[in-house]
């Protein structure tokens, strides 16, 4: 078991080694401050290494040398890709909030049989879905893409990326709930090590297969899609394999590895309501990529490069977030709310501190950040775009530290429906009708001539108050109304008396 004694930094660099190690440790009992630090350490590393995907994916990507003349742009379709998958990211994360919330309520109860059986229920609901998501995906790729707004021609050369990454989605599907389980149980220090591994893969293949290096097959954009899905896949093979070992906080046998009723339809009924609340936060990225469309691939381009940027600076604070919900469900599974209550608080003061750095040097290091990125005829714009995306939104980060612990909390108590109606006001009904007022100075574009999307990179006819920079500063706007709606639900208290 984990000691707390000690002082200085040997105290310091025993939790790190504690929790890099995930020793077994009763997250319901001693120092509330050493069990948030110990669970958020992993948390953090995880969520950075899971934004690596992404962002690695896009700075390849853009190494890809455009035919001259081209309007293929390898960047957009990525960046389109992923603002669909959103989809399929909101569905992987309201399985994964309830399959959580059931398995952090029976972890403090000290039930380790009902943990691992709302663990195999977490499991065959992601296997269900990704395979309805696959087929559907997969089949109706190019379409999808050119809804978005992809040209034809983009369609054409790097079409096949969106099909690849639609049709091996069972693979983020299963590495997102199998992680949100190791999480809420307290073995966050396995999740932390799965993405350490998948992402270790797909930075070797990545330029593998996108240029054909050595024994490997040039695959252009669509060598990213493959590079990912390998790297997941493999990852997704150790989390089944840890689930049977001995030593976690439970064990996953193959008595459990059955379908229970009583479990799995409370449970799809949490994880239908997570998956919309994610669904409502996720989609309004779509409904921006559609906003910024108008005004031609760059702006999509430099918008792509610029939210990964920003996902990456706000995923190691959701692990943070992800901690204080951890401590939320085995606390109230030990009856033991206050604890809850102060978990969440402090994990808010840590984030605010993390969001406000990491802000910052967004902020005065935009340019820097950005350079890495752009690598193409159009770079300069794009550039352009990418730097006032990433600064502007940066502005917001401090209230959405403290958004996200509160949104976060009532996810922890197994209350998925008071952060749904928050993101679905803070990011529709506010956030998309002010994007398009501050981008175009009209709250919704016509669909005749006036409206119509403009050459890559030129505004044309589009009407224009703000520009591009209008969706940024709306971005930042929703965070902070997130986080005042947020903070007054949170204190109500009524997440305390959820029963799951």
């Amino acid at each position: 078991m984990i000691e707390e004694g000690g002082t200085g930094w040997r105290r310091v660099v025993r939790a790190v080694g504690d929790a890099l190690a995930g020793r077994p440790r009763d997250y319901t009992a001693g120092s509330m401050s050493w069990s948030l630090l110990l669970l958020a350490i992993p948390m953090v590393i995880e969520m950075s290494m899971e934004s690596l995907f992404a962002l690695v994916d896009i700075w390849w990507v853009a190494q890809i040398p455009r035919a001259p003349g081209s309007a293929a742009d390898p960047v957009a379709v990525v960046g389109t890709t992923e603002a669909m998958l959103s989809i399929l990211y909101a569905l992987a994360m309201g399985v994964s909030m309830a399959a959580a919330a059931a398995v952090a309520r029976r972890i403090g109860e000290k039930d380790k049989e009902g943990a691992a059986v709302a663990a195999v229920q977490g499991v065959v609901m992601a296997v269900v879905i990704a395979a309805v998501m696959g087929i559907a995906g997969g089949l109706c790729s190019d379409s999808l893409l050119a809804l978005m707004g992809a040209t034809p021609e983009t369609i054409e050369h790097h079409g096949a990326y969106a099909t690849v990454m639609f049709g091996g989605n069972a693979t983020v599907m299963l590495l997102f709930v199998l992680n949100s389980i190791f999480r809420s149980a307290g073995d966050a220090a396995i999740a932390m090590r799965v993405l350490l591994l998948a992402n270790g893969l797909n930075l070797l293949l990545d330029p593998c297969l996108i240029f054909g290096w050595g024994p490997f097959p040039e695959l252009g954009v669509t060598g990213a899609a493959v590079a990912t899905n390998i790297g997941r896949g493999v990852g997704v093979l150790y989390q089944l394999w840890q689930l049977a070992r001995p030593g976690r906080q439970f064990i996953v046998e193959r008595r459990h590895w059955r379908i229970a009723r009583e479990v799995l339809v409370p449970m799809v009924r949490r994880a239908w309501t997570g998956a919309f609340q994610s669904l409502v936060m996720t989609t309004s990225w779509v409904g921006l990529v559609k906003v910024l469309s108008r005004y031609g691939e760059t702006a999509v381009a430099g918008y792509t490069i610029g939210i990964r940027v920003v996902i990456f600076g706000l995923l190691p604070s959701w692990g943070i977030a992800s901690a204080a919900a951890a401590m939320v469900g085995q606390s109230l599974g030990a009856k033991d709310p206050a604890r809850a209550e102060s978990a969440v608080w402090m994990a808010a003061r840590w984030n605010l501190v993390v969001l406000t750095a990491v802000g910052a040097f967004f902020f005065f290091g935009a340019p820097w950040v950005v350079a890495g990125f752009t690598d193409s005829a159009d770079a300069p714009a794009v550039a352009e775009n990418a730097i006032a995306c990433l600064r502007l939104i940066a502005v917001g980060f401090p209230f959405f530290a403290f958004g996200m612990c509160f949104s976060q909390a009532f996810n922890g108590a197994g209350d998925p429906w008071t952060p749904t109606w928050m993101n679905l006001a803070a990011f529709w009904l506010f956030e998309q009708p002010l994007a398009r007022l501050l981008a175009g100075g009209v709250l919704l574009y016509p669909d005749a001539a006036t409206g119509a999307a403009a050459a890559d990179g030129a505004l044309g006819s589009v009407p224009r108050f703000l520009g591009p920079s209008g969706v940024y500063w709306a971005i930042s706007a929703a965070f902070a109304l997130f986080a005042v709606v947020a903070g007054v639900l949170f204190r109500r208290g009524k997440w305390k008396e959820q029963v799951v």
